[in-house]
């Protein structure tokens, strides 16, 4: 998905058609966890700064804080993965989405990685 944004830590970000912004961990981030087998998410309602955490994703190997990517208000949850965790392995960058957040600041989308400059930091790291 060309649309998707992501950050240093290892979230992703893609805006909806309603103004939110789906969040969840990216591909390199799952391979690194190895098998999740548990997520907390953060509550709808919840009220996110910017970098705080809003979850974690628990795997055989260890639990990894996830990230707001942007400051906003929790608008969703993906309650598939309290019986289906494992779909953050199988599709992180779609199905294996984690939480919707409305963000106070939809520019700020813009100030993440792109595709291209992620994969970069990823080469670079």
């Amino acid at each position: 998905m060309s649309d998707l944004r992501f950050t240093e830590t290892h979230e992703w970000a893609l805006p909806q058609e309603d103004g939110s912004v789906r969040v969840g961990i990216s591909h390199y981030a799952q391979e690194q966890l190895g098998d999740v087998v548990y997520t907390e998410l953060p509550q709808v309602g919840s009220v996110l700064q910017a970098g705080a955490v809003a979850g974690v994703v628990e795997s055989v190997k260890a639990a990894s804080d996830i990230y707001a990517p942007l400051a906003g208000e929790v608008s969703a949850v993906n309650e598939a993965l309290e019986a289906a965790p494992e779909t953050v392995n199988q599709a992180a960058e779609a199905d294996g989405w984690l939480f919707q957040i409305r963000p106070e600041d939809s520019a700020a989308l813009e100030g993440l990685l792109e595709r291209a400059a992620y994969e970069d930091f990823l080469r670079d790291s």
